[in-house]
C-alpha cells in the first residue's frame, strides 16, 4: 500500500518513478481494498475512539431526546425543538458512522455499490442534519436578540416544525443522491475519489461547499448575537451610570464571548480538517498518508456529535431542572412499586393511594411550577424589558446573565 506515495524527485530516474507511481495511483480497483489504508496501530487507535465516542454520543443524545419528549413545556418551545433535532441527528451519527466506519476500516468488509452508498448516505444524512440543526439553533438565537419584540410571533411552534420538516427533507434528498444515480460514472475503473468509493467528485465538491456555507452562516449568526448583546450591555451601563454595575456588565460580555468562542472553536476544529481533505480530493491526488490522516479527521466529526449535548442542551438550566424532575418522578414511582409489593395482598392501603395520586397528578404540576419559578428567577427588570426578556430564550445569555448577577 505504501506504493501509492508519489516520489518528489524530478531527475531522469525520478521522473520514471513518478510516472510509474502516478499510473499506480490512477489504476483501477478490483474491490474496495485500495481504500482500506489503515495499518494495525492506526486501526487500534481509531477503533478505540469510535468504541468510546460512539456509545457516549448515543447515550447523551438519547437522554436529551427523552427529557424533551417527556416535558410538555420544553416540547412547546422552538428552541428545544431545534435542540431535539440536533440530538436526533447526533444519535444517527453515533449509529451510522460508528458501525459503517468500523465495518469498513477495521473489519475490512467490501460491499457492493448499492450497499456501500446506502451506508454512506446514512452517515451523510446524520452529519448534514447535525450541521443544519446547529444553523437553525443559531438562527433561533439570532432572532431572539435582533427581533426581541416580535420573536414569539415570528418563530412559532408551527413554523419551527415546518423548518425542521424542510431541513430533514432536504437532508435526506441530498444525502442519498449518489444512491439515486449521481455517482462515479466509471465506478472503480478508474475511481473518481480517493476518499470515498463510487462517489462523483462533483457531488463531493457540492456537498463540502454546502457544509462550509452552513458553518459560515453559523459563525455570522453568533458574531451578530455577540455584537448585539455587547451594544445592549454598553447602552445599559451608560444609562445606569453606576461604576460597579458597569464593571459587572463588562465581565458578563467577556463571559459571553468566551462561551461563544468555545462553541465555535470546537465546531470549526472538528469539521474543518475533514472538509479540507474533501476539497483537496477534488483538485489533487491524495497520497497514502493523506488518506490515513483523513480517516482520523473524520472521527473528529463524531467527537463533535458527542460534545454537542454538553454545549447546547445540558447547559440549559430548564432542561437540567426537567431532567432532575424526571429522575425524581421515576424514583417516586419505583418507591411506590416497592412499597406496594411489600403490602399484604387484598388489604387497602392509604399509602399506596397517596403514592399513586402523587405520581400521576402532583408530579407534572410540581414540575411545571418549578420550571416556571426558575424562568421567573432568571428574568431581570431592566430599562429595556423587551431585549432583556428575550434573553430567557437564549441559554448562553441566560446563564451568563445569571452568573454576572450573582458575581
Amino acid at each position: 500500500m505504501e506504493e501509492w506515495e508519489v516520489p518528489t524527485s524530478l531527475g531522469p530516474t525520478g521522473a520514471k518513478e513518478n510516472t510509474s507511481s502516478s499510473a499506480i495511483i490512477n489504476r483501477s480497483c478490483e474491490n474496495l481494498e485500495c481504500y482500506m489504508v489503515l495499518i494495525r496501530a492506526e486501526k487500534t487507535a481509531i477503533g478505540s475512539i469510535c468504541f468510546l465516542a460512539g456509545p457516549i454520543t448515543l447515550l447523551e443524545n438519547a437522554l436529551v431526546l427523552g427529557v424533551i419528549a417527556a416535558t410538555a413545556t420544553l416540547r412547546q418551545r422552538p428552541s428545544y425543538l431545534f435542540i431535539g433535532s440536533l440530538a436526533l441527528a447526533d444519535v444517527f451519527a453515533s449509529c451510522f458512522f460508528t458501525t459503517s466506519f468500523l465495518d469498513f476500516h477495521l473489519f475490512q468488509r467490501s460491499d457492493g455499490p448499492t450497499a456501500y452508498l446506502f451506508k454512506l448516505g446514512g452517515v451523510t444524512m446524520a452529519f448534514t442534519g447535525s450541521v443544519g440543526s446547529l444553523l437553525l439553533t443559531a438562527l433561533d438565537r439570532y432572532l431572539c436578540i435582533h427581533q426581541a419584540s416580535s420573536y414569539k410571533v415570528l418563530l412559532t411552534r408551527h413554523r419551527a416544525l415546518l423548518s425542521l420538516l424542510i431541513l430533514w427533507s432536504a437532508t435526506i434528498f441530498i444525502s442519498f443522491l449518489p444512491l439515486m444515480g449521481w455517482r462515479c460514472p466509471t465506478g472503480l475503473a478508474p475511481r473518481c475519489s480517493h476518499l470515498f468509493p463510487y462517489i462523483n467528485q462533483a457531488y463531493l465538491a457540492c456537498w463540502t461547499s454546502f457544509i462550509l456555507v452552513l458553518l459560515a452562516l453559523i459563525l455570522c449568526a453568533y458574531a451578530l448575537i455577540l455584537w448585539k448583546a455587547h451594544r445592549h450591555e454598553s447602552s445599559m451601563t451608560s444609562l445606569q451610570g453606576a461604576a460597579g454595575m458597569g464593571q459587572a456588565r463588562m465581565r458578563m460580555d467577556i463571559r459571553l464571548a468566551r462561551t461563544f468562542g468555545l462553541i465555535l472553536l470546537i465546531m470549526v476544529g472538528c469539521w474543518l480538517p475533514a472538509l479540507s481533505f474533501m476539497l483537496a480530493d477534488v483538485s489533487v491526488l491524495l497520497t497514502h498518508t493523506q488518506q490515513r490522516a483523513f480517516a482520523f479527521c473524520s472521527t473528529l466529526c463524531l467527537v463533535n456529535s458527542a460534545v454537542n449535548p454538553l454545549l447546547y442542551a445540558l447547559r440549559c438550566r430548564e432542561l437540567r431542572v426537567a431532567l432532575l424532575q424526571l429522575l425524581q418522578g421515576l424514583r417516586e414511582i419505583e418507591r411506590c412499586k416497592t412499597s406496594t409489593g411489600d403490602l399484604t395482598p387484598g388489604l387497602p392501603s392509604g399509602e399506596d393511594n397517596d403514592c399513586t395520586a402523587f405520581s400521576e397528578e402532583e408530579m407534572p404540576r410540581t414540575r411545571t411550577i418549578q420550571l416556571n419559578s426558575v424562568s421567573e428567577m432568571v428574568k431581570k427588570q431592566q430599562l429595556q424589558p423587551q431585549i432583556t426578556k428575550s434573553w430567557d430564550d437564549v441559554p448562553e445569555l441566560r446563564e451568563v446573565n445569571g452568573a454576572s448577577g450573582h458575581g
